[in-house]
């Protein structure tokens, strides 16, 4: 296919959150409709048609200190091999670049591998955890966790004020926000499973003192995006029936903006950092 008869990329909206879900449903992972919203309410999300049907798509979400986050990077089965994945990115770092955005994502190992050749620097490194059956529901412990206090952390564990997206989060129903001796942590419903995460703690203990009472109040399956380094956590996770899915890598393109002050148990999600 010669460039000139590539299929053009396209700036989506909201209303393209019913299409954009079907492709990550159809890769099978955990966002919702909800969550598409965000991205195309507050980012940018470049997508690719066949037709009228949406085959690929790719987000970048804005974050403080000139960051951005790039993830939902998705091709349909039917037109993977083709080169629009690499378009799309590409659609992402550049509109970063012209805003003077340093760009992040998370990426699964195949994907570090194309990242890397691309100039993306390797930060950190998350593994996805999963429980498929924590048990028997307990009623929910009392909890005076506040949004402004699990923000306040956040902004102190990743370096960017993300108060729009925790508060999208707590504001939908069924999440929750619950802490407990220096730990705090968000549950929010996500496609398939519940989400823990960002989850920050004063130390190993009390981050998973936090989950395991979390655990004794859900029934259905659970995801936690870990740091890699926190091995304590990851040690008393797997020890508890949690299994592990799959890593990512964290990667940066473009120069270090922030400064944290500590480093999270577990984070947001790969797709928002």
């Amino acid at each position: 296919m010669d460039a000139t008869d590539a299929p053009p990329i396209l700036k989506l909206g909201v209303q393209d959150a019913i299409a954009a879900l079907a492709l990550s449903t159809e890769a099978q992972w955990n966002q919702t409709e909800e969550d598409w919203r965000i991205f195309l309410r507050d980012g940018v999300v470049f997508g690719i048609r066949d037709g009228a049907r949406l085959v690929a798509t790719a987000a970048l979400l804005p974050y403080s200190g000139n960051n951005a986050w790039v993830s939902m990077v998705l091709v349909s089965g039917t037109h993977r091999r083709r080169g629009l994945a690499t378009r799309l990115v590409d659609a992402c770092l550049e509109t970063a670049r012209k805003n003077g955005l340093t760009s992040w994502l998370d990426a699964t190992p195949d994907g570090a591998a194309v990242y890397g050749p691309l100039g993306f620097t390797p930060t950190l490194q998350l593994r996805r955890l999963k429980l498929a059956r924590p048990g028997r529901a307990e009623a929910a412990p009392s909890s005076s966790a506040t949004l402004d206090a699990l923000c306040a952390r956040d902004r102190r564990a990743t370096g960017f004020d993300r108060t729009a997206l925790l508060s999208a989060f707590a504001q939908r129903p069924g999440s929750r926000i619950l802490a407990a001796n220096g730990a705090i942590a968000l549950v929010r419903d996500g496609r398939t499973a519940r989400h823990i995460g960002p989850l920050l703690a004063d130390d190993a203990a009390a981050a998973l003192a936090l989950v395991e009472a979390i655990m004794r109040t859900e029934t259905g399956p659970l995801l936690l995006d870990a740091v890699a380094s926190q091995t304590a956590l990851l040690d008393g996770l797997t020890a508890s029936g949690w299994t592990m899915e799959r890593p990512f890598q964290r990667m940066r393109f473009g120069p270090t903006t922030i400064a944290a002050d500590e480093t999270p148990f577990a984070v947001a999600g790969p797709e928002f950092g």
